[in-house]
């Protein structure tokens, strides 16, 4: 595993060709000679192998105190989707026990600066994906990627997020206790050894990681030169679905999303769009079985608010199709969201 974690510290446009080597049968020490002579002699002080053992080595004993799980390249436990990208790390760092394989998953993805609208679908979709048993895969980011990691947390369902630094920090800083709590109900991950600081130039990299755990990417919003469009254009390079939601086309804000309809990405208005892309089932007209709405507004009648949890106490109604009825309420306009995922009525 050490010599796997000291290939990582190379550069990372090296990674495709590593991993061929290492898809050969190559051993990896072998690999890493060689490719440290190959490295340029302009770095300063020149890449070693003893030198990126020792970083590989303490790469590892800080993923330990992290509580982080390195995976290798070829490890069963990697999803199974990951194994068809052409160049994937050659570990994958991950905090949380989530189990993902054989579980449908989908990325969403979109502005850091999201609108109000673009921000409220996210979390709707991503609420309604996670009450379906589907994993939201998303980056973390601020804006529409945190939206989403919200919704699919608040709906008791499974979130991955995909870094552009180490596992074992947070980018950015005030997403702290949301990457706690996605490590709780889901997975954080990184291709990126612990320590490792956030970096611009690693967040559109990471993008390809974000659509290869995925089986569909769908874009909420982004402009003519979002982000988002990487990972949309990764996801196709994958062989993966593209979706993307409509948005004003007064404000310009979503420019990209409109284009990628225009060029094929399947439009969605509700997640029963998804689901039919994904050859799912789609959600049934009364998700909530054979209780009444009054069942759970009569358990909203205090004024404090109520986790999902509670609500599902009293009302004797399951976490998914509660939630669907919750959100249904919430578009009536008599149940609201607070900012720490519970409910009220209005």
């Amino acid at each position: 595993m050490v010599d796997l974690v000291a290939l990582s510290f190379l550069p990372v446009l090296r990674w495709r060709l590593i991993l061929e080597r290492l898809r050969a049968g190559e051993p990896p020490s072998h690999i890493l000679d060689s490719e440290c002579r190959r490295c340029p002699r302009h770095d300063v002080p020149p890449p070693t192998p003893a030198a990126l053992m020792a970083n590989a080595e303490k790469a590892m004993v800080r993923g330990a105190r992290a509580q982080l799980i390195p995976i290798p390249w070829d490890d069963p436990q990697t999803p199974a989707p990951f194994h068809h990208i052409v160049d994937p790390p050659p570990v994958l760092w991950l905090r949380g026990g989530l189990d993902w394989n054989g579980l449908p998953a989908v990325a969403i993805v979109g502005s850091r600066a999201g609108t109000p609208y673009a921000l409220m679908v996210a979390d709707r979709l991503a609420a309604d994906l996670a009450a379906r048993g589907v994993v939201v895969v998303s980056g973390l980011a601020r804006g529409v990627d945190a939206a989403a990691h919200q919704g699919a947390l608040a709906a008791g369902g499974q979130t991955v997020a995909v870094l552009g630094c180490g596992a074992d920090r947070v980018y950015p800083a005030e997403h702290k206790q949301l990457a706690s709590a996605i490590a709780a109900q889901g997975a954080v991950v990184s291709e990126f050894a612990p320590g490792t600081p956030p970096t611009p130039r690693f967040f559109p990299r990471r993008n390809r990681i974000i659509s290869a755990l995925a089986r569909a990417v769908v874009v909420v919003e982004a402009g003519e030169k979002s982000g988002s469009l990487i990972t949309a254009r990764c996801a196709l390079e994958q062989n993966r679905d593209v979706l993307a939601v409509p948005g004003n086309v007064l404000t310009g804000r979503n420019r990209g999303g409109h284009a990628l309809i225009r060029d094929g990405a399947r439009l969605v208005e509700s997640v029963d769009d998804v689901l039919e892309q994904l050859g799912l089932e789609r959600r049934t007209a009364d998700p909530a079985g054979t209780a009444s709405p009054d069942a759970v507004l009569t358990s909203l009648a205090c004024a404090e608010p109520l986790e999902l949890d509670q609500i599902s106490a009293q009302t004797g109604l399951p976490v998914p199709g509660l939630l669907a009825r919750l959100l249904d309420l919430e578009l009536q306009g008599v149940v609201r969201r607070t900012e720490g995922g519970q409910f009220v009525r209005v």
